[in-house]
């Protein structure tokens, strides 16, 4: 059951009383890009429907790839990740406290020079009892270093009944500027579309690729209904997509689409529907975001594009 309003306020103070120190930008601020040019042209973008503001259509996930601990090669390699994200005019990068040392890994990225104006943050929380919330979003937002959030989810649904009132608050009072959920691997649907049917959320986090295409059915449909922003997770499937794709040749149609990989192929492929504002792709390699971030370049597949891509994977399994 969702925690009693004298819960959430008592919650609220507290989360405020944490993040009292940090200096906020005003509420719907909009951080200017000024960390140097893009190295080619600029990823296409797609908007938040509830505040409009626009984020590049690939961002950068941090799951298993950022957590790296105290290893020093390690972490100069991921910030080295960051900034040719950044560079390629990316923008939305995700993490969770779930992720190990994943979140003070992007804190050391983000001390680079330029990288805090260019971030659109986004993070979980993910704790039970809800109670702990305040203090592990606060522990996050410290280990990023980063003023506020511009989005926080509720991880995995864990406690949402708890803590998405919470969040709620937050952003009303200005301490974090959008609010979502999240959910994996096409677990909890029926859950997720209730939340989405009953809460006035900005984002959902699904999984969704070329091979997983439930979201399909109705989380994305229900998303674009409610005007709800959609970030795609997974579109690689950890790797295994690709590890399957990369034995045969491309199509030959690729081209059509401006695509000179299979990863370039496969993000075009989630990316193209028109709800997904964001899809997050996961990497330890230079070369590998600035191709994932390529993906957001030049034309995207129209439906009847799509299903030839479906029907091509599928006579590859």
């Amino acid at each position: 059951m969702p925690a009693r309003a004298p819960d959430r306020r008592r919650l609220l103070r507290r989360a405020l009383t944490l993040a009292g120190a940090a200096a906020l930008p005003a509420p719907g601020q909009v951080f200017a890009q000024t960390a140097g040019p893009p190295t080619a042209a600029a990823p296409q973008t797609r908007a938040i429907p509830r505040s409009g503001e626009r984020l590049p259509l690939v961002g950068l996930g941090s799951w298993i790839t950022f957590n790296v601990g105290n290893d020093a090669t390690a972490r100069e390699a991921c910030a080295d990740v960051m900034q040719a994200f950044f560079a390629a005019g990316g923008r939305l990068i995700d993490s969770s406290p779930m992720y190990g040392s994943s979140q003070d890994v992007i804190g050391h990225g983000l001390r680079r020079p330029g990288a805090l104006a260019r971030v659109f943050a986004a993070d979980k929380v993910w704790v039970s009892p809800a109670s702990r919330g305040p203090a592990q979003m606060e522990t996050s937002r410290r280990l990023w270093g980063v003023p506020r959030f511009d989005l926080l989810q509720v991880h995995n649904l864990l406690a949402w009944h708890e803590h998405l009132p919470l969040l709620l608050e937050m952003k009303a009072a200005g301490r974090v500027r959008h609010v979502g959920i999240s959910t994996s691997e096409g677990r909890r649907h029926d859950e997720v579309e209730q939340v989405m049917r009953s809460q006035p959320l900005d984002f959902v986090q699904l999984t969704y690729s070329l091979r997983d295409r439930r979201a399909e059915q109705r989380l994305l449909p229900l998303a674009q209904e409610r005007g709800i922003a959609v970030i795609a997770n997974r579109p690689f499937e950890q790797g295994s997509l690709l590890r399957q794709l990369q034995r045969h040749p491309l199509p030959p149609w690729a081209g059509e689409w401006q695509c000179t990989s299979w990863a370039q192929l496969a993000l075009k492929f989630v990316i193209a529907h028109p709800a997904v504002t964001c899809a997050i792709a996961a990497t330890t390699r230079v070369d590998h975001v600035r191709e994932n971030v390529g993906a957001a370049r030049g034309p995207l597949p129209d439906e009847a594009m799509r299903r030839r891509a479906v029907a091509w994977v599928e006579s590859l399994a």
